[in-house]
């Protein structure tokens, strides 16, 4: 049997980089497909779509709000083809209602054990409209190695730049985060897959350098600790969400590899400028993840919020909207206010005020998130800072014996450098 596996493209953050990391959600599908499917894929950022492809099945795995209407375009053009289109997928069980109307199928919830009674029913002509598994979580240890070999690997790379792999270790989030909609999908109880499956599955990834897209690693510190005494020996560097402010947890994490994580800064408390000093003062990178549009946010706020992050020498900064996702708690509160604006999907990005802030008027809360980008990184490009966390892990790798350099000259290999 031919599956097609199609990511569709979304509209790009005027002020993040431009380059293209190998997406997870497909993979991990792809993991779950009986070994009888003959899989292709395409990656809609770099690729273009086989509109002539015979596949008996074409799986929309679509990972965010606003690359579900250009996913529904892909399935509708499909269709009028006679393709039988199939959605999953974050986005997919955030947009279900709408998603049917483009769909011969939509698949709800996690698909590790439960693509063949799908793929039988295709066979037999009776593919159902809905196949519904939210809140059904299957077995952690079901989870297998993402399927990577779908991957052209050549295409991700960034100027000859070794990108990083996704990788997950748990699934669900104990946490209710009133901008986050995990428990609605995943379910408010932390699921750890088996460390050694974990392990497993870092040894197989060739990439030395990886990213660790679980919500928060720090949902149960003997497992955290567990985790990364079993990933020293591997020697990778990775990136996370948070990580336990703890001491033993953050030597662990340096010993397993940590080269930056992700941290939400929510205010300018000395609690904050802690947090970040213990990391960095154990080589961990830091990336800021800051929510502009809050309810105590007005121009001022947002103006002593960036001061704040340049005296406490973040290595990056990733600004954001304040977005009322589907099924998220703020979404819930915002339709109670009458404060959503619209629901123009293909304008939830992150990067646009789509609802009215209580302080300020959507067109200065846009033109607050300018000024931060902008005044973070006046005086020097995120490039260049990126550039910098790069030279960092370089300099660890090398000091490691890890390092490797992606060789432009043959597609898909990996050589080990010679300045090591």
């Amino acid at each position: 049997m031919k599956i097609y596996i199609i990511y569709a493209k979304w509209p790009k953050l005027k002020y993040q980089q431009e380059f293209h990391l190998p997406p997870h959600g497909p993979v991990v599908f792809a993991a779950t497909l009986p070994d009888y499917c003959d899989i292709s894929f395409t990656d809609e950022h770099v690729q273009e779509i086989d509109w002539d492809s015979d596949a008996d099945l074409i799986c929309m795995s679509v990972m965010l709000t606003c690359q579900i209407p250009r996913a529904w375009e892909i399935a509708d053009k499909f269709r009028a083809m006679g393709k039988k289109v199939i959605f999953g997928g974050i986005a997919t069980q955030l947009h279900a209602e709408e998603t049917q109307q483009h769909a011969d199928a939509i698949f709800l919830g996690e698909a590790e054990g439960r693509m063949e009674d799908v793929l039988s029913d295709l066979r037999a002509g009776n593919l159902k409209k809905l196949y519904d598994y939210a809140g059904q979580f299957p077995d952690t240890a079901l989870i297998g190695n993402a399927k990577r070999d779908i991957l052209d690997r050549e295409i991700y790379n960034f100027r000859g730049v070794q990108m990083v792999d996704l990788v997950h270790a748990s699934r669900g989030c104990r946490f209710n985060c009133f901008p986050c909609c995990t428990p609605f999908l995943g379910g408010r109880n932390f699921r750890p897959r088996p460390i050694d499956k974990v392990i497993e599955e870092l040894e197989s990834i060739k990439n030395n350098r990886l990213f660790i897209v679980d919500n928060s690693l720090a949902q149960d510190d003997q497992w955290e600790k567990d985790l990364f005494k079993a990933m020293i020996p591997l020697k990778k560097k990775w990136i996370s969400h948070p990580i336990k402010d703890d001491d033993e947890i953050l030597d662990l994490a340096v010993e397993a590899g940590a080269w930056y994580v992700y941290q939400a800064i929510v205010d300018t408390s000395d609690y904050m400028r802690k947090r970040i000093k213990r990391l960095k003062d154990r080589g961990i990178g830091v990336e800021g993840t800051i929510i502009l549009g809050l309810d105590d946010h007005d121009e001022d706020y947002i103006k002593r919020l960036v001061d704040f992050l340049l005296d406490v020498d973040l290595d990056l900064a990733e600004f954001t909207v304040m977005t009322p996702f589907p099924h998220s708690p703020v979404r819930k509160k915002m339709l109670s206010d009458g404060d959503i604006l619209h629901n123009d999907w293909s304008q939830y990005t992150c990067g646009k005020t789509v609802f009215q802030p209580k302080l300020m008027s959507p067109e200065k809360l846009d033109e607050m998130y300018q000024y931060a980008w902008e005044t973070f990184y006046s005086n020097c490009s995120k490039e260049l800072q990126m550039a910098k966390l790069y030279l960092n892990v370089i300099k660890k790798e090398k000091a490691d014996g890890t390092f490797q350099r992606y060789d432009l000259s043959q597609k898909n290999k990996w050589g080990e450098s010679s300045e090591r």
